[in-house]
């Protein structure tokens, strides 16, 4: 049974107390809005998942994206960057791997970490039909499903499942003047299988045995922005908008199966449209959560991508988004090392925290109090813990050590806390 289904029947689980005591809210209205399909649980039947939630009144959630790919794979580093992510503040991890050892990826994360793991089943059925059949557009409905199933069995808590890849949809595409065309890996893979074979996507039109999968795990179906976004100029086009009216008429389909379902949101998005799109998104989707890559608001950052996320990150949380995907600064030039792993967590959960400032939540506030009273007091040691990074700003201390702990050399003898609080 799946945690909506029993919340739907008034059943409180271990994971709704968890989430509920972690996020400090009353555990029946927990229960309701995951009930409702406000709030997921993503947590496999077949694992033991740190329970975390996402939507609804909750606090901000972070996802971080690792994997292989056939041009460098490394099982450890993956790991090592799956540690490092949850190390520095990631809820939720999605291995995106497509190398040919991707099981044995997936399986090491799965060893090796115990937050909500997320994947993209229709990449493993793309690669399995290239070796077997020469390409990926030689996927065969089987492949895809087969795929899904095993890696519910595994133990995987979440997938993104491009189901508003329809014909018609794509057809919008071929019609529209978007200068990035499909931009998502997931996207073009159903996208090219619907040009060459000319038949609808079976994610789509065979979603009520996906269903059937995903009640038997408790898989949380993350619905895929094939469509989003690849530029600020393809930002909230028809192809996007009319994928996004498809994943809301799945929305329901998914709850009233008793499948828990998320949906996932645009990647580049002009600042003054972000507000925007996450309203849409919550009113076409009926309160599903929101699940948004980035966004990023300008395409001229290459390297510094983390940070034009994060700008869009805090903002788009503010407006309603409830799960961050990072950013980190290989984004659109290579696969991520460790050091762009954790660069793009640490600029995620700054936009988390400033969003949940923003929308009041009081966990987010505490810590924030508790920081200014830490530098009120020149309390350094509190500082480094309560700071997302405390390796950081310990370094930048020590670059030229006072023997005063009552100030910093920027200020030194002049710090304005020391002169007034002294003549207070």
């Amino acid at each position: 049974m799946t945690q909506l289904y029993r919340a739907s029947k008034g059943q409180i689980t271990d994971e709704m107390q968890k989430v509920a005591e972690n996020e400090g809210i009353d555990v029946q209205k927990l229960a309701r809005r995951v009930a409702k399909g406000y709030v997921v649980i993503p947590t496999n039947n077949n694992r033991n998942t740190k329970p975390c939630g996402i939507g609804k009144g909750l606090s901000t959630k972070i996802n971080a994206n690792l994997g292989s790919s056939p041009e460098l794979e490394n099982v450890n580093l993956e790991v090592n960057k799956a540690q490092m992510a949850v190390e520095y503040g990631a809820d939720a991890i999605m291995d995106l791997s497509t190398g040919i050892n991707y099981k044995k990826v997936r399986k090491a994360i799965i060893k090796n970490t115990n937050v909500p793991l997320g994947t993209v089943p229709i990449y493993q059925a793309g690669i399995n039909a290239s070796k077997k059949r020469g390409a990926v557009i030689n996927m065969e409905e089987e492949d895809m499903f087969k795929a899904i199933e095993e890696q519910a069995q595994e133990g995987v808590d979440f997938m993104t499942i491009h189901s508003g890849i329809t014909q018609d949809t794509v057809e919008k595409v071929k019609e529209s003047e978007r200068i990035m065309g499909v931009v998502s890996r997931g996207g073009a893979f159903l996208t090219a299988w619907i040009l060459h074979n000319q038949e609808e996507n079976p994610l789509y039109s065979n979603f009520d045995y996906l269903l059937e999968i995903a009640k038997e795990h408790d898989i949380t179906i993350s619905l895929g922005d094939g469509l989003r976004p690849g530029c600020l100029a393809d930002a909230s086009d028809i192809p996007q908008m009319s994928e996004l009216l498809i994943l809301g008429s799945l929305v329901k389909q998914a709850r009233e199966s008793g499948v828990q379902v998320m949906v996932e949101g645009p990647g580049h998005v002009p600042l003054n449209q972000v507000e925007a799109n996450m309203q849409i998104q919550k009113t076409v989707c009926h309160g599903a959560p929101f699940y948004v890559l980035g966004p990023i608001v300008t395409d001229l950052a290459p390297g510094y991508d983390h940070i034009t996320s994060a700008i869009g990150g805090a903002l788009a949380a503010k407006a309603g988004a409830d799960f961050l995907c990072y950013v980190t600064p290989a984004e659109h030039l290579s696969i991520p090392v460790l050091r762009d792993v954790k660069e793009g967590v640490i600029a995620s959960k700054i936009a988390a925290q400033a969003a949940d400032v923003a929308k009041g939540h009081k966990i987010a506030w505490a810590k924030e109090l508790d920081m200014a009273k830490a530098r009120k007091n020149f309390d350094w040691e509190k500082q480094y813990q309560l700071a997302f990074d405390p390796e950081k700003p310990k370094k930048c201390r020590e670059r030229k050590p006072t023997d005063r702990n009552d100030m910093c050399t920027m200020c030194g003898e002049f710090c304005a806390l020391r002169m007034v609080r002294n003549n207070m």
